[in-house]
């Protein structure tokens, strides 16, 4: 069932998360409620439950990958980065690690999570939004540029709508296009962005 939560639409409350099934109708966060639920009037609307819960559950989850590697570099209450670099050998290798992982946070916490694994930390963002909300997706090394190309532009990280739709008007619309374009012509559209764009592009990140 399509489920959003936030405020009443009458109390002029938004969206702060919506489930996957509620995203197809175009809900998303940040949207006034009374929008969301004119585009999915079938919608559940729960209220949300509080920040001090959330946060709890977070540092939950946060300690669970702490565990595995002191690497963390959290992101957001619910995205993070782990390096584990250390932690890999010939009989744990990232995929094992990734799937443990996934395992040890469903087990304690009754969660699922999304994992992308990958040999830089741009790559493995969008490998962790594959097969969302229970993914599992590993990039080899090597494999990176092969993986990103036929992939919509506006899938890197850091290309906003703005920058997709100039990016689109120039007949650039998937990572390989990117990929294809001259670093001088995407300097002098995007200056430095636009060499960044094409080392993401490339499947490079340092």
């Amino acid at each position: 069932r399509p489920v959003v939560v936030g405020g009443a639409p009458e109390s002029r409350g938004v969206v702060a998360s919506a489930s996957y099934e509620a995203r197809r109708f175009g809900v998303h966060s940040a949207m006034p409620m009374r929008t969301a639920l004119q585009r999915c009037p079938q919608a559940v609307r729960v209220d949300g439950l509080g920040a001090a819960l959330y946060g709890d559950v977070s540092r939950r989850v946060m300690d669970i990958f702490r565990e595995i590697t002191p690497l963390v570099e959290g992101l957001s209450l619910d995205e993070a980065f782990l390096d584990v670099s250390d932690v890999v050998t010939s009989e744990l290798p990232p995929s094992e690690i990734a799937a443990r992982l996934k395992q040890r946070v469903k087990e304690e916490l009754g969660l699922t999570i999304s994992v992308g694994v990958a040999t830089n930390k741009a790559v493995a963002k969008i490998a962790s939004d594959m097969g969302k909300p229970d993914g599992l997706t590993v990039v080899l090394r090597g494999e990176e540029r092969r993986f990103l190309a036929p992939l919509a532009v506006d899938k890197l990280w850091g290309v906003g709508p703005k920058t997709a739709e100039r990016l689109r008007a120039e007949g650039v619309s998937t990572v390989a296009d990117l990929a294809a374009r001259d670093e001088e012509w995407l300097r002098g559209a995007f200056g430095r962005t636009g060499a960044h764009m094409k080392r993401l592009a490339l499947g490079r990140d340092d």
